[in-house]
C-alpha cells in the first residue's frame, strides 16, 4: 500500500539478517487508547487554491475545504447523523483530519446501542474487524464497512460533495462520506475501541467516532421516513405549519428535523407545537421549541437537529401543528411525499406562533423536513417499515384511517401488551431491494432508497425502536425482482434488526391481480416471497395479511370489499381489517 514503509522488525531483519530459528517477533509498540484526534495520520481536506496540500487517497486527491463549508460541515463542527452526535475534525485545509485504520487503539466513552462511525474508503469499498472494550472489562468484535469515497453508493452516504480536487486542478465528480453505525452490547459503558488492522489495500478512513446514546425516557409518537429530496415552492420567508397525527401522548415534547439527501445547509428561524383545532388554527397559543437554547438553528447537509425538550401535554390520538419559518429561499427539500393529510405554508413572514390560521393558505400535501415527534415517557415504539400499504395510499385523506393508525388505536385501548407509539416508516413506490429515488440530487422519483439502504435510518436510529414489522416486496415483485431477490434482502433486514436486539416480525405480501403489472408470474414469485415469510424462520412472529385481505375464491386478487379500486391498494375497510388482524402479542419480545 502507497503510505505504508516497513515495520521496524522487517527493517532490522533487513539490516542484520534472518532472526534465529524459533526466536518470536516483537510485536510494534503500541500506546494506549487516544482521542481520536491524536492518531489522525491523514490529510483528506485541501484548500481549493492549494490542492496539492492533502493527499486522501494516494493519488493526490482530496476533498473540498469550499464544498465542504457550503454543506455546513465546518471544522469542529457538531453534526447529529442518525441519531449520533459526531464532531467534525477541527482543522485546517491541509492538515490531518482523518486516521487510516490500522489497529489503533482509539479513546471512546459512553453507553449506548450503537458506535457510530464517520468515514470512506479509498481505493474502493474497505472492511476490516475490530474491537470494543467496555469497562467491565469484557470485549466484543464488530465488523465496519467503510464505502468508497468515489464510487460508493449515494443512497447510504450521510453527505456528497460536488467536486473533487486534484494536483491538476478541481473535478466536478461526486465525493462522499458515510456514517455507519455497529451495534454495542446493551446496558455496557465502552472504554476504548480499537479500529481494524489494515491488511490490504483499500484504506478505511475514520474522522469521528462516538457512541450513539440510547433514547431512554423518550417515546416516538409520530415519525416519517424521508422518501426523496424534491423541489417545492420556492419559499422565502414563510412559515410551514405541518399537521402531524399522534399515536401515544406525554407530558413532554421534542421534534426532528433531517435535511437528508440533501446538498445544502437549511436554515430553521424558529418552530412552535400546538394541539390541532381546525384546519390550521391552533387550540391554543403555540409553544416555543428551541434549539440548544437558541430559538433556531442551521441544520447542514445530511444532518438531523433534534429540538429541546419542552413541557408541554401531548395528547394521543390527535393532531398536532408543526410550524417551522424558514427565513431564507429554499426551492428544494427533503420530503415525505405521500402524506395524505393537508398541510398549510403561510405567507411572507414568520407566523410559527400564530394560533390562528388565518396567515396560512392549504398548499401541501407532502411532510418537508420534519420527520419524528416524541414524547417523554412510554414503554417505546413499533417501527413499521413498509411500501405505499403502510404510508396508507387507498385510505381516506385527511382521516388517518392507515393501518399504522388504526394499530396505534387498538394499542391505545387495551393493557395486555405496552402501550408502545407506532411509528410509520412506509415509502410509496419502495422496494425491498432496490432503489426508486438514487439518493441524491432534486427528482421527482420519491420512492426512496431500498429498504435495505434505509434501515439504520428509518429503523435502528428510531426513537426507542423495540420491534420492527417489515412488510414489503410487491414493489419488487411488480418490478420484475425474483423471488429468490426479495427473500435475501427480507432475510438480511431481519438479520441485521436481531443483531441490534430489535423483535423483527414479517407481514406476508398482499395479492394484486387486476393492476396492470401484477400478472401471473408476478404472483408466483409474491407467493414464493410468502413462503419464505411464513415458514423461512428468519422472523420472530408472522402476520398472514395475505390470508386476511385475499379473496378465497380467488386468491391472487384482494377481496373486493377491501380493494380500494386500483387492486394494488385496500380501502378504509381494508386497512382496519389488517390491522384488526394484528396479534398485538406479537409485538412483544
Amino acid at each position: 500500500m502507497y503510505r505504508r514503509a516497513w515495520g521496524t522488525a522487517v527493517v532490522l531483519a533487513l539490516l542484520t539478517g534472518l532472526a534465529p530459528v524459533g526466536a518470536a517477533r516483537a510485536a510494534p509498540h503500541r500506546p494506549g487508547p487516544l482521542p481520536l484526534e491524536r492518531l489522525f495520520d491523514n490529510r483528506a481536506v485541501s484548500a481549493d487554491a492549494r490542492p496539492g496540500a492533502a493527499d486522501f487517497d494516494g493519488a493526490g486527491r482530496s476533498l473540498s475545504a469550499r464544498d465542504l463549508a457550503a454543506a455546513g460541515w465546518t471544522p469542529g463542527r457538531s453534526l447529529r447523523v442518525e441519531g449520533a452526535l459526531l464532531t467534525w475534525p477541527d482543522t485546517r485545509a491541509g492538515r490531518p483530519d482523518n486516521v487510516r485504520a490500522d489497529g489503533q487503539a482509539v479513546r471512546v466513552r459512553g453507553r449506548g446501542d450503537a458506535l457510530a462511525f464517520l468515514v470512506a474508503g479509498t481505493g474502493g469499498t474497505a472492511r476490516g474487524t475490530g474491537t470494543i472494550r467496555y469497562r467491565d472489562g469484557s470485549r466484543g468484535t464488530y465488523r465496519l464497512t467503510a464505502p468508497d469515497w468515489r464510487t460508493g453508493p449515494l443512497a447510504t452516504k450521510a453527505v456528497a460533495l460536488p467536486h473533487v480536487n486534484t494536483p491538476s486542478g478541481q473535478r466536478a465528480e461526486k465525493a462522499r462520506l458515510y456514517v455507519v453505525t455497529v451495534p454495542l452490547a446493551r446496558g455496557r459503558a465502552v472504554a476504548s475501541v480499537t479500529l481494524p488492522r489494515d491488511t490490504a489495500r483499500p484504506d478505511l478512513h475514520v474522522f469521528a467516532l462516538s457512541v450513539r446514546a440510547t433514547t431512554r425516557g423518550w417515546t416516538g409518537t409520530w415519525a416519517a421516513s424521508t422518501s426523496g429530496y424534491a423541489a417545492v415552492g420556492p419559499w422565502t420567508d414563510r412559515t410551514v405549519r405541518l399537521v402531524v397525527h399522534t399515536s401515544v401522548g406525554g407530558p413532554r415534547v421534542r421534534i426532528r428535523l433531517d435535511n437528508t439527501f440533501a446538498g445544502a445547509p437549511v436554515r430553521i428561524g424558529g418552530a412552535t407545537v400546538a394541539v390541532r383545532g381546525a384546519g390550521a388554527a391552533a387550540r391554543g397559543a403555540p409553544v416555543a421549541l428551541g434549539f440548544g437554547g437558541a430559538a433556531g438553528v442551521t441544520v447542514p447537509a445530511g444532518a438531523q437537529a433534534l429540538s429541546d425538550p419542552v413541557r408541554f401535554a401531548v395528547p394521543a390520538d390527535a393532531d398536532l401543528l408543526v410550524s417551522f419559518h424558514l427565513p431564507g429561499t429554499v426551492a428544494a427539500a427533503p420530503v415525505h411525499s405521500r402524506a395524505l393529510q393537508t398541510s398549510y405554508v403561510s405567507g411572507p413572514g414568520d407566523h410559527a406562533a400564530d394560533r390562528a390560521g388565518a396567515a396560512y393558505a392549504p398548499a401541501l400535501r407532502a411532510w418537508p423536513l420534519l420527520t419524528g415527534v416524541d414524547v417523554s415517557g412510554g414503554p417505546g415504539s413499533v417501527v413499521l417499515l413498509g411500501d405505499s400499504l403502510t404510508d396508507g395510499v387507498g385510505s381516506t385523506p385527511d382521516t388517518n384511517r392507515r393501518w399504522p393508525d388504526v394499530l396505534a388505536r387498538r394499542l391505545l385501548a387495551q393493557s395486555a401488551v405496552p402501550r408502545y407509539g407506532v411509528l410509520n416508516q412506509g415509502v410509496s413506490a419502495n422496494r425491498v431491494v432496490t432503489d426508486r429515488y438514487p439518493g441524491d440530487g432534486v427528482l421527482a422519483d420519491t420512492g426512496g432508497v431500498s429498504a435495505l439502504h434505509r434501515l439504520d435510518r428509518d429503523v435502528f436510529a428510531q426513537t426507542s425502536a423495540r420491534t420492527v414489522v417489515v412488510f414489503e416486496g410487491v414493489n419488487d415483485v411488480r418490478a420484475g425482482a425474483s423471488a429468490d431477490a426479495v427473500v435475501a434482502g427480507l432475510r438480511e433486514i431481519a438479520a441485521r434488526a436481531r443483531a441490534r436486539g430489535l423483535r423483527v416480525v414479517g407481514a406476508t405480501v398482499l395479492p394484486c391481480e387486476g393492476e396492470a403489472r401484477c400478472t401471473s408470474a408476478v404472483d408466483a414469485e409474491r407467493v414464493a416471497v410468502n413462503s419464505f415469510i411464513r415458514e423461512g424462520g428468519a422472523f420472530d412472529a408472522v402476520l398472514d395479511f395475505d390470508a386476511v385481505a385475499r379473496d378465497p375464491g380467488r386468491p391472487s386478487r384482494l377481496l373486493p370489499r377491501y380493494d380500494s379500486g386500483d387492486h394494488l391498494h385496500p380501502g378504509d375497510a381494508g386497512f382496519a381489517a389488517l390491522a384488526g388482524a394484528v396479534r398485538l402479542r406479537a409485538l412483544v419480545g
